[in-house]
């Protein structure tokens, strides 16, 4: 019985100097049942043997821990050295330094969202998006919603609901969870009809499949996966004269989406979006957290008869972007103005375009520090050459040369206690498990203190 007298009661710990501390940074309420669940536990532990006095001593960290654990939110920053850039998992494309600026500024007070400030009317929020886009792309029209796959569904919807939408059967993607183009056409109302095959699609393909019912052509940019081999594809020029011919609209989905020539940065072409415009499409679809750098959105440009009417589409109020984002999106786009310095204040444009040589010699830099602080808990790390990826489907069979810190330890799950234990820090770090070791790829790394920090936490 003196165990359990041991402990005190909940009023006294409320009234106690470290409850109060507790309540001020926690909240009355949240303390209460903190320390109800602590004291229960303490009365169990008693009952198999514990010691009342130890137990007692413990709880007032017991009780913080739990109620710091309670108080971190889900959504942790970590430091992405998996090797994916555009990481889907881990949010796509950091902001840049203005976009951060700008939407901290709109979350901060009011802001003429959807007011004319000229005329003292109601505005559209589009427009403050508007002409930067149709300055970057040489479209006529733009509109934005609030990701790429919304942007394909009100486009489809809007020209084909009732009505059949011609695609490449080579081009009836699957992405990331569970998106498929079919289930998208099926939801936006278009009956799907297939040309080609799943290797070769022809220009004679699309002719014959055309009838007084076809409300759009449909042409996906594979961007997650490559056909190689005996393939044939419609160029989009090709696929956009036929569509003209016919007089029905060419739908052409960029997915990724980008804005400049990647290979100027040592990356492989990418189709620009600007040159889908060129190419005759009568709408673009594309993504801005990806290529792009900005904050989640879809992007549709194009002729702007058929962005009057996407716009007039009930769906696009369920689908529109609030004010942070665009705020964002905002900041990012003008970036684009200045392409002479676009990779200094881009970071999806940075990491993707770091040389392997500076990264290597980070590598070099870090690793006795960073075995220094894995050796007391029997890891050792060294430099590593590695391979980057771009993530969230674009390139997906390119890599970039990159290096990064090899982790090794005892034992064949040494990597896997290894990549618990670093996901387990405050500032998680992610790295790969490759060849019985953790690779830590330093692409995305701009500071070495981030990672010792990071390691260092107790």
């Amino acid at each position: 019985m003196s165990d359990f007298r041991a402990l005190p009661s909940v009023d006294q710990l409320l009234q106690s100097d470290m409850g109060r501390a507790l309540v001020e940074a926690h909240g009355r309420q949240a303390v209460t049942g903190a320390l109800r669940a602590q004291l229960d536990a303490a009365r169990r532990a008693i009952r198999e043997g514990a010691s009342g006095a130890a137990l007692a001593a413990a709880l007032p960290a017991r009780v913080s821990a739990d109620l710091e654990g309670q108080a971190r939110s889900g959504l942790r920053p970590v430091l992405n050295l998996t090797g994916t850039v555009l990481h889907t998992n881990l949010g796509r494309a950091i902001l840049a330094e203005a976009a951060i600026e700008a939407a901290c500024a709109a979350m901060a007070a009011p802001l003429a969202l959807e007011f004319d400030l000229d005329g003292g009317g109601r505005g559209q929020r589009d427009d403050h998006l508007r002409g930067l886009l149709c300055e970057l792309t040489g479209a006529e029209d733009a509109t934005v919603v609030n990701n790429n796959a919304a942007a394909v569904l009100i486009a489809l919807n809007t020209l084909a609901s009732g009505r059949e939408a011609l695609v490449s059967r080579g081009e009836l993607i699957e992405i990331g969870g569970a998106f498929r183009m079919p289930d998208i056409m099926a939801r936006a109302g278009a009956r799907l009809v297939e040309t080609g095959t799943t290797n070769r699609t022809h220009p004679r393909d699309y002719e014959s499949a055309i009838t007084s019912d076809t409300g759009v052509i449909l042409k996906v940019h594979t961007s997650n996966y490559r056909i190689e081999g005996f393939t044939a594809e419609v160029a989009a020029p090709d696929l956009a004269r036929i569509a003209c011919k016919a007089g029905v609209p060419l739908l052409n989905d960029l997915g990724s989406g980008s804005l400049v020539d990647l290979s100027a940065y040592g990356l492989r072409r990418e189709p620009t979006v600007a040159e889908a415009v060129a190419e005759g499409a009568d709408l673009i679809t594309f993504s801005g957290d990806k290529l792009l750098g900005g904050p989640q959105a879809g992007f549709i440009v194009g002729r702007r008869d058929l962005i009057a009417q996407i716009n007039r589409n009930p769906l696009k109020r369920a689908l529109r972007l609030d004010k942070i984002r665009i705020a964002a999106l905002e900041a990012t786009l003008r970036l684009y103005r200045d392409p002479d310095r676009l990779a200094d204040r881009l970071p999806t444009l940075r990491h993707l375009s770091r040389p392997q040589p500076e990264i290597a010699a980070q590598a070099t830099r870090l690793a006795p520090q960073v075995a220094a602080i894995l050796a007391p808990h029997g890891f050792d790390a060294a430099p590593c050459e590695c391979a980057s990826q771009i993530g969230s489907g674009a390139l997906p069979v390119d890599t970039i040369p990159s290096a990064g810190l090899r982790l090794t330890g005892d034992g064949g799950d040494a990597p896997d206690r290894l990549a618990a234990r670093l996901r387990a820090l405050p500032r998680p770090v992610l790295g790969h498990i490759e060849g019985g070791a953790l690779i830590l790829d330093l692409r995305c790394l701009d500071r070495d203190e981030a990672l010792l920090e990071a390691l260092a936490a107790p």
